[in-house]
């Protein structure tokens, strides 16, 4: 493939009214690998959704900043790389990452709580595991999001999958986005 083709409490009143909601988020954020998988695999729900991160160089990027291409998105790294694990993955310390890959690559970042919406609307599980000492690994699924030009869900890659096919996946999309 060519390097062209690449989110207070006031009153009781307020708290019985978000209680639904805190807890459809809560459920999704408890929901594991495997329930996530069927989700995707089955398209049963919607996927993809607003977000508001920062990228390596510190330019805030929304979701709107990739409309009229096609958009390969990964939470981990690498794509449209979107970092789990904030509390390391600085602005700073993404630049320098990147550039280890590919110039065009672009990584995002951003406070716990916005990764975790971004993390909630793409179905991406992600848990914090101890290690020894202050140490800890961020244990993720590996999904390649392949989203629209206008930024809907077309499908995921798994873990594993070779490039030339996701190229023949891609290859189709990006010629026809070419055609007068």
């Amino acid at each position: 493939m060519s390097a062209r083709s690449t989110g207070a409490l006031i009153a009781l009143g307020a708290l019985l009214c978000l209680a639904p909601a805190w807890l459809r988020a809560q459920e999704e954020l408890e929901r594991s690998a495997s329930e996530l998988m069927d989700v995707l695999m089955w398209n049963r729900e919607p996927v993809g959704g607003p977000f508001t991160l920062v990228d390596h160089t510190g330019t805030q990027r929304t979701e709107a900043d990739f409309r009229g291409k096609l958009l390969l998105l990964y939470f981990g790294f690498q794509p449209l790389f979107v970092t789990l694990d904030p509390d390391r993955d600085t602005p700073q310390h993404l630049a320098n990452y990147v550039t280890l890959f590919h110039p065009r690559l672009i990584a995002l970042t951003g406070d716990a709580r916005s990764i975790r919406r971004a993390a909630l609307a793409y179905k991406v599980y992600y848990a914090k595991v101890p290690r020894t000492g202050d140490d800890y690994t961020v244990d993720h699924s590996g999904y390649i999001y392949l989203m629209d030009q206008a930024g809907q869900y077309l499908g995921f890659f798994p873990p594993g999958t070779p490039p030339d096919r996701m190229a023949d996946v891609i290859r189709p999309l990006v010629q026809g986005a070419h055609r007068p």
